[in-house]
C-alpha cells in the first residue's frame, strides 16, 4: 500500500460513513474541508482529522493530502473533482461519478493529462462478496448467463424540497439509486446494446420509479428497478444455464449469497465478515491503483464510469429528465 493521505470534501452523511470506515481500516485521514469553519471542525473533532479548512480551495491546497474523497450532491461532482484534480490531488468521487457522460469524459481527460487517478466510488464493486461473485462468473461456473435483474428500492421522502426530490441537486431515483443495478448489471453483463426504460415523475419533475430492461453481447438480457417512495427486496440475481446466484438483502451491501443448480441444489453459500459499513474496501483499492501507477482502474475503469454515465443519459432521455443548466450528451 501506498500510506495515501486522505481528505475528505464535504462533511453529509455519506462523508461521515466514509470516514468511520477509513479509521476502521486503519487509513491515514488527515484533512476535511467544508464551506463553513464550523462543519469542518465538528466533523474533525467526530473523526479526529488534524486539519479542518473552511474551503474547498484550502482542502485541495492543503500540501499534506494526496487523495481526496468528493461526497458532495451530484451536480457537484465535476467541478469539485475538477478542483481536486487540477491542484495535483488524486480523486475518489461519489457516484454517480457525475450527472452525464460530458462532464465524466472531462474528468477523465484531465486526470490523464495530469497523471491522476479519478475513480468513482461505487463501493459495492470492492466489497468482498462482489469479488468473490466475480471469481464465480469467470469461472464459468454458471454456465451461459442468460439474466441479470436487481432492486434498488427505498422508502426515503416525499418532501418536495429534500436533495432527492430537487432537480437543481440532481434529485430523483436514478443518480441515487438507480446507479447501483446499473452499475452491477455493467459488472456481470458488460455495454446493453439496446436500453428501454419507463419510470414515474413527482411533481418537481424528478424521477421516483425507474424500471429498464436491457440487451447485452450474446442475447443476454438485464433488468432493474428503482424507487426512492418504497422499499422493496433489494435483492439480486444471476442467473445462468448451469446454476445461478442468489444475492439477499442488502445485495449491494455486505451480505450472504447462493449458488444454486437448476434443481434446486445449493452448491456454495457465501456469507460476508466485513467490519463497518464496508467502505473501506474501495479505499484500498485507490491507493492499489496508485501505488501501481494504474490511473486507468481496473474493477470499475474510469473508462467504464464514463461509458454508465452515457447509459445513465440514454435512461433519462426516454423518460424526459433533465437537470437545469446541463450540458446534454447521449452518446
Amino acid at each position: 500500500m501506498t500510506g495515501l493521505r486522505w481528505g475528505i470534501l464535504a462533511t453529509g452523511g455519506i462523508a461521515s460513513a466514509f470516514a468511520s470506515d477509513l479509521r476502521t481500516s486503519g487509513r491515514d485521514l488527515v484533512a476535511v474541508g467544508s464551506r463553513s469553519q464550523s462543519s469542518a471542525d465538528a466533523f474533525a473533532a467526530k473523526f479526529d482529522i488534524p486539519h479542518a479548512h473552511s474551503s474547498y480551495q484550502a482542502l485541495v491546497a492543503d500540501p499534506d493530502v494526496d487523495i481526496i474523497y468528493v461526497a458532495t450532491p451530484h451536480p457537484m461532482h465535476h467541478a469539485d473533482a475538477k478542483l481536486a484534480l487540477e491542484n495535483g490531488k488524486h480523486v475518489l468521487v461519489e457516484k454517480a461519478f457525475t450527472v452525464n457522460r460530458t462532464e465524466a469524459e472531462d474528468l477523465q481527460r484531465i486526470a490523464a493529462e495530469r497523471g491522476l487517478l479519478a475513480m468513482e466510488a461505487m463501493w459495492t464493486r470492492y466489497l468482498p462478496h462482489m469479488v468473490r461473485i466475480r471469481e464465480i462468473v469467470a469461472a464459468g461456473e454458471l454456465g451461459e448467463i442468460r439474466a441479470v435483474s436487481a432492486d434498488h428500492t427505498q422508502l426515503i421522502t416525499d418532501d418536495p424540497a429534500h436533495r432527492l426530490n430537487d432537480l437543481k441537486l440532481g434529485g430523483g431515483a436514478l443518480l441515487d439509486l438507480g446507479i447501483y443495478p446499473i452499475s452491477f448489471i455493467w459488472d456481470i453483463l458488460g455495454a446493453p446494446t439496446s436500453i428501454q426504460a419507463t419510470a414515474r415523475l413527482i411533481e418537481t419533475g424528478a424521477d421516483s420509479e425507474v424500471a429498464t430492461i436491457m440487451t447485452h453481447d450474446g442475447g443476454a438480457v438485464s433488468t432493474s428497478l428503482s424507487s426512492s417512495r418504497a422499499a422493496g427486496p433489494n435483492a439480486a440475481s444471476i442467473i445462468g444455464t448451469e446454476a445461478r446466484i442468489d444475492i439477499d438483502r442488502v445485495w449491494y451491501t455486505p451480505t450472504t449469497f447462493r449458488v444454486v443448480t437448476p434443481d434446486g441444489t445449493v452448491r456454495e453459500t457465501y456469507t460476508s465478515e466485513v467490519e463497518g459499513r464496508g467502505m473501506q474496501y474501495q479505499a484500498l483499492a485507490a491507493e492499489r491503483l496508485v501505488s501501481e501507477g494504474n490511473f486507468a482502474g481496473d474493477i470499475l475503469p474510469i473508462a467504464e464510469s464514463v461509458a454508465i454515465m452515457g447509459t445513465l443519459d440514454e435512461i433519462r432521455a426516454q423518460i424526459g429528465v433533465s437537470y437545469p443548466g446541463e450540458e446534454r450528451n447521449h452518446g
